[in-house]
């Protein structure tokens, strides 16, 4: 008599395949959703200081009340950015201290800002509008 089916020992070797396969595929996955995230709060600080600097441009005075400025500064608290109305410059600083969740996403996105000329790791950069 011919059973139709699978062995007990072909199963385990499929779960255990898949248990390999799984634990090599989700801290790819991990480490990609914090880069997406990091390059999510540095476009942020980007818009942030374009509509600031287009605020100036419209009526002489910086304002951070857009959605990306808040998601930059206070959401995730990795920018400090402030602008003096008289002179027209907007500083932007990193502030890696106020990461408190600990999963690097500050440092990953000032690297990122860092690089595209936005911010300069911790140290103060000024835009002039």
């Amino acid at each position: 008599m011919k059973r139709a089916g699978f062995t007990m020992i072909e199963l385990i070797f499929v779960i255990v395949i898949l248990g390999i396969l799984a634990a090599v595929a989700i801290p790819k996955l991990a480490a990609t959703r914090n880069d997406a995230t990091a390059s999510t709060v540095a476009t942020s600080a980007a818009t942030c200081v374009n509509d600031a600097g287009g605020a100036y441009m419209m009526d002489g005075n910086f304002t951070f009340g857009s959605a990306a400025c808040v998601d930059a500064i206070t959401t995730n608290g990795c920018y400090t950015i402030t602008g003096a109305n008289a002179t027209g410059i907007l500083t932007v600083t990193g502030t890696v201290a106020s990461n408190a969740s600990g999963t690097g996403i500050c440092e990953k996105a000032i690297a990122l800002t860092d690089k595209n000329g936005l911010s300069d790791g911790l140290t103060a950069v000024p835009h002039t509008f």
